[in-house]
């Protein structure tokens, strides 16, 4: 595993940390998910908190039933297909259906799972919303701005979310104090199919080892 990939897996509890103290939040229904994307981040929190607080006493015992509940709430907020499409870059219109499928499943797990170890060593960082506006209903994409603040220093931390045809926004890239996740996980996938001559099977099936 490269730097880059070291320094992402160092800080990627951070990018959960937002999600479980922004704040309170309320009503956590699909209908409010067509809101905004500030709305939509906010929604996220309230069951984040919630997850976290049913499994992080049993942690690590418990790990496959708290991998599932954060998988299920991933799924409302993180559009997967998209950011897997997006790190396949090129490759993605010489795979098959078949080669996307596994690659978007096996890209899920292991953002879940990431996700949710970084989640049980968040510390006492608060996160601020510094750019909630009125939008634009032509709008499909925004960038939402955050801060995390410790008590030492202050990380900028930024959502792209898109708006999908059903008036859902959903997250499709984050950047954490400069660090990319699409730009990171795609340079992987890039290095890995030059690697393997561009034989997307292998690729995909060592998808999750490279990973680690």
């Amino acid at each position: 595993m490269d730097d880059i990939m070291t320094r992402f897996k160092k800080i990627i509890g951070g990018l959960w940390l937002c999600f479980s103290i922004l704040g309170a939040a309320h009503n956590a229904s699909a209908e409010v998910l067509e809101q905004n994307p500030f709305d939509n981040i906010e929604q996220m929190t309230t069951k984040v908190i919630a997850i976290i607080a049913e499994h992080k006493d049993q942690y690590p015992s418990n790990e496959v039933v708290y991998f599932h509940a954060l998988d299920r709430l991933m799924g409302e907020y993180v559009d997967f297909s998209r950011i897997a499409g997006r790190v396949m870059g090129v490759h993605s219109k010489a795979s098959s259906a078949d080669q996307r499928g596994r690659f978007i499943a096996l890209f899920r797990e292991g953002l879940v799972e990431t996700y949710g170890r970084g989640l049980m060593s968040y510390g006492d960082e608060k996160i601020v919303l510094v750019n909630r506006e009125a939008l634009d209903p032509k709008i499909r994409a925004i960038k939402v701005l955050q801060q995390i603040r410790s008590a030492t220093a202050i990380y900028p931390l930024e959502y792209w979310v898109a708006r999908k045809k059903t008036g859902e926004w959903q997250v499709i890239n984050v950047v954490l104090n400069g660090i990319n996740l699409e730009s990171i996980f795609k340079s992987q996938f890039t290095k890995a199919a030059q690697k393997s001559s561009a034989n997307l099977d292998e690729v995909i099936d060592s998808w999750l080892k490279s990973a680690d």
